[in-house]
């Protein structure tokens, strides 16, 4: 009896030593991340990204393609209002794409090179490596790392990172503030490394007239819910014309006049640029050109969307007054606050025009990408629901600019 009660417990001892040998530490782990980013070639993921900023949490649907080196798009949709937004990186710059709208802008950026986002699967990577003082916890089929969150405010305090064990595709990821409130969670549907991707899936003119193909196709006229750039609900193979010829990934296409264009201009149906202007009641536009993208909307989109307050405003801040603008049948609004900090905020229907941005960078405002501009004076301008909003100010810091941006994305639309 002994003897059996012995070797059961050599036994029990022996399995214990092999399942611990089994087992990956957060050293082995970091390891194997950096080899799995040094051999990534591309990846596609798709899921749902929620923002607890406000009263209520917002909802947006959310596509991340890459391609090495420097290929990148994000579709992100609103599922409430079935909008979606395009950020697009390809060799010719970093555009911010509203297919629905026909609206694109584009201009010169590193983007993302100089900065994060919470879905792209390199700066959550970026994010466990680069944090000595990282915790680790081995669950059933992830692993899970508690680090630092390198985001572009201060709001943003830690994030929780689950990622698949047998692969290392990420599930989840929660980022929280300083009282360890969750502000942006998002739970991957799907993630695919080596996806194959079309000739023109990263191009400029196939991605805006893709989704308002679709848009027709259902009678919905905002393009598909997941946003892809792709034929609807196809996968991001290469694609051909009605004929079954390939469609190169920048078609060479005549215009009204002949003339050749190469696909980047952004107007549909021929239509020619009228000049270019910098943002009118925008402080923080210079005379010096970053880049030209025209843009085309729809001829009616002068209606009054009323006056859209932030529901945030930095402590010792208050509204001096608003003003409704409405001039040449074109309706604004300017909104001035002072205390602590100065600003305005200028909201309006932009009409058909070619715009002309200033030198600018990428901000991730979560629900859509913004741009700053301007040195001294600066000014964060992003648009929704066709309302283009600018915040301007010579003192208020950027994370402040992301906040009042952010707050007021559940009062738009309204």
């Amino acid at each position: 009896m002994r003897r059996i009660s012995w070797m059961l417990a050599m036994v029990l001892v022996l399995s214990a030593l092999l399942a611990a040998c089994g087992k990956k530490d957060a050293a082995a782990v970091v390891k194997d991340l950096n080899e799995v980013v040094g051999e990534m070639e591309s990846y596609q993921g798709a899921g749902v990204m929620t923002l607890h900023t406000g009263e209520t949490p917002q909802q947006y649907k959310v596509e991340v393609w890459h391609q090495k080196p420097s290929y990148y798009r994000i579709a992100l949709t609103n599922a409430k209002k079935d909008v979606t937004q395009i950020v697009l990186r390809n060799d010719e710059g970093v555009f911010v794409l509203t297919p629905s709208q026909n609206k694109s802008f584009r201009f010169q950026s590193d983007w993302p090179d100089n900065q994060g986002q919470v879905y792209l699967y390199e700066t959550l990577i970026r994010s466990i490596t680069g944090d000595k003082t990282r915790q680790f916890a081995d669950e059933k089929e992830s692993y899970v790392f508690d680090v630092a969150a390198n985001y572009n405010t201060h709001a943003l305090v830690r994030q929780k990172i689950w990622l698949n064990k047998s692969d290392y595709a990420p599930k989840q990821v929660e980022v929280s503030d300083s009282n360890a409130n969750v502000v942006v969670d998002v739970k991957f549907d799907s993630f695919k490394f080596g996806a194959d991707f079309g000739k023109d899936a990263f191009d400029m003119q196939r991605n805006m007239t893709a989704a308002t193909e679709e848009g027709n196709k259902t009678g919905t006229g905002t393009g598909t819910g997941t946003g892809t750039g792709t034929d609807a609900g196809a996968a991001p193979a290469e694609k051909t014309d009605d004929a079954g010829a390939q469609q190169p990934a920048n078609p060479q296409t005549p215009d009204a006049d002949g003339a050749v264009t190469d696909g980047q201009s952004g107007v549909s149906d021929g239509t020619k640029p009228q000049g270019t202007e910098n943002h009118e009641g925008s402080a923080g536009a210079t005379s010096e050109q970053g880049s030209e993208e025209p843009t085309s909307a729809a001829p009616n989109e002068s209606d009054s969307f009323g006056v859209i307050q932030p529901t945030y405003a930095p402590e010792g801040v208050k509204l001096k007054d608003d003003q409704i603008l409405e001039e040449a049948g074109d309706y604004s609004v300017l909104l001035r606050y002072e205390g602590t900090y100065n600003y305005t905020i200028f909201e309006a229907r932009p009409q058909d025009r070619a715009v002309s941005l200033a030198p600018s960078r990428l901000v991730d405002l979560g629900f859509t990408a913004g741009m700053i501009s301007g040195d001294a004076l600066q000014t964060l301008t992003w648009t929704v629901d066709g309302v283009e909003y600018r915040i301007t100010s010579a003192d208020l810091p950027e994370n402040e600019m992301v906040r009042i941006a952010t707050s007021m994305q559940e009062e738009s639309g309204k």
